[in-house]
């Protein structure tokens, strides 16, 4: 949505029947009611609120979770832009990490979880979470999803009577 960010998505207004999006940073509401046609349906898995905690708490990070993620911020914001949320879910995940190795690798493509996250400044946080593992066995964290079904509202023509 960075295109919606910067004026709008360069599309015709009512051009799609469906649209889709999965783990976006930033929805643009009002977009997305913008080129769904009258009756159009919006599905999306967002990132929900402090995904993956787990882990940032284990290597002592503190990112506050994001408001705008909680599920009833979601359906708000739906509304606000025209549309009619009727199926909204927060689900968690259950993640599985079986060495410090799969958590590098995790943290280093998806970066937000962590924010800034190297080796090098998380060395000492790893070593503990490494003999965790090993005495402990796995680290489980859970990663939260918020999952939304969503319809643009038909629009009523003005002077149509209510019959």
């Amino acid at each position: 949505m960075r295109a919606a960010q910067a004026g709008g998505l360069p599309l015709r207004s009512g051009c799609f029947d469906l649209v889709v999006s999965r783990h976006p940073t930033v929805v643009g509401w009002s977009e997305v009611a913008r080129v769904l046609v009258p009756g159009g349906t919006y599905l999306s898995q967002q990132i929900g609120p402090d995904s993956v905690g787990e882990l940032r708490a284990a290597l002592g990070v503190s990112v506050p979770p994001r408001a705008d993620k909680r599920p009833d911020r979601v359906r708000d914001a739906a509304a606000a832009a025209g549309l009619d949320v009727v199926d909204l879910r927060m689900e968690s995940l259950r993640m599985e990490f079986f060495d410090i190795a799969a958590v590098v690798v995790f943290l280093r493509k998806v970066v937000w979880t962590v924010p800034g996250f190297t080796v090098d400044r998380y060395r000492g946080q790893l070593a503990a979470l490494h003999r965790r593992i090993c005495t402990e066995g796995a680290f489980v964290a859970y990663s939260r999803r918020v999952l939304v079904r969503a319809y643009r509202r038909l629009e009523r023509r003005v002077g149509a009577s209510a019959g």
